[in-house]
């Protein structure tokens, strides 16, 4: 007996090393494993920088220097941002020139999310709950969804023979006899401005609101019902709840897209309508690139606040 206890007492201690020694050989192991997740990360991370990192920064050093009407001089001043917002507290109640441009751009903002995210969820739902087969509800998110790899350009553009005036609609009207002229705001206003910009972005909020309620656990739905809720009842509690995170990622996506553009408003908007993007090309186009440098700081402040909010609804972190 007390050779057996001697005998598994001194077999202990060599599992007892062996044990000590592999520690070593885990952490290398694990060591290793870190630093090549860090080696795949490398190219996204140098894409990252290069194109997008490194830009912000060439635009915000320059949106300091000093320019005049033909040349540009490396210094650092603050003229430009003040520039920006020249006489704007001076002339309150009434606004600035620079006020009065946010504010054109805040209300194409608003409208267009309202409407594409109304129209956004209206698609999604159907597809996502009426559509009752796999490849129908695919047959139908590609038909949404493959106009819009065509140019935004040619889909917008497409508009004015439509709105002109003598286009289509107004040819219509005016032959039924509901009008006795033709319509002038249907082009060159802010009506066509606002329809160009839906019909540019809605697949942008539908997509992201799609996989969402895709997502869905229908038995979520069938419990809901057997407990008595109303159709209304389950969207609202339901549906809604656990869609919220495509809602954020849609929104954010319509806002900085409405935020920034000056194409669609320039030629939906007859180039009279004011948006802060088509303020900024047209500083770049007078060489005002300073100048220009700092109204993009300011508009790029200004959106991220907007998305950070977006954020504060909504931890898209915790809900992917």
């Amino acid at each position: 007996m007390t050779q057996t206890i001697e005998a598994s007492g001194a077999a202990t201690p060599p599992r007892d090393i062996d044990a000590s020694k592999s520690r070593p050989a885990s952490r290398r192991k694990g060591a290793g494993a870190g630093a090549a997740a860090y080696w795949e990360a490398a190219p996204m991370a140098l894409v990252f920088f290069l194109f997008f990192v490194l830009p912000l920064v060439v635009v915000l050093v320059v949106s300091f220097w000093k320019y005049n009407s033909y040349s540009i001089t490396p210094a650092f001043i603050f003229d430009n941002y003040t520039g920006v917002f020249d006489g704007c507290l001076t002339s309150l109640p009434s606004l600035c020139t620079t006020f009065a441009t946010y504010l054109s751009t805040f209300k194409f903002c608003l409208i267009v999310w309202l409407v594409t995210l109304v129209l956004g969820f209206t698609i999604a739902y159907f597809l996502a709950f009426h559509v009752r087969t796999t490849t129908m509800q695919i047959v139908l998110a590609l038909l949404c969804i493959i106009p819009f790899w065509t140019s935004n350009v040619i889909r917008m553009i497409s508009w004015i023979p439509l709105l002109g005036r003598n286009g289509l609609i107004n040819q219509i009207l005016v032959d039924a006899g509901l009008v006795d002229q033709p319509v002038e705001w249907l082009l060159y206003s802010d009506f066509a401005v606002t329809l160009a910009f839906v019909h540019l972005l809605t697949a942008f909020m539908l997509v992201p609101i799609l996989n969402s309620m895709m997502r869905i656990d229908r038995s979520l739905i069938e419990a809901a019902r057997d407990a008595g809720a109303s159709g209304a009842q389950v969207l609202w509690n339901v549906v809604i709840p656990l869609s919220k995170t495509g809602i954020t990622i849609g929104s954010i996506f319509v806002v900085t897209l409405v935020m920034g553009d000056f194409i669609t408003i320039g030629v939906m908007g007859g180039q009279q309508i004011a948006s802060v993007g088509k303020a900024i090309n047209v500083q770049t186009s007078y060489l005002q690139f300073p100048l220009a440098a700092a109204n993009a700081v300011v508009l790029l402040l200004i959106t991220l606040g907007i998305i950070f909010a977006l954020t504060r609804v909504i931890d898209i972190r915790k809900e992917l």
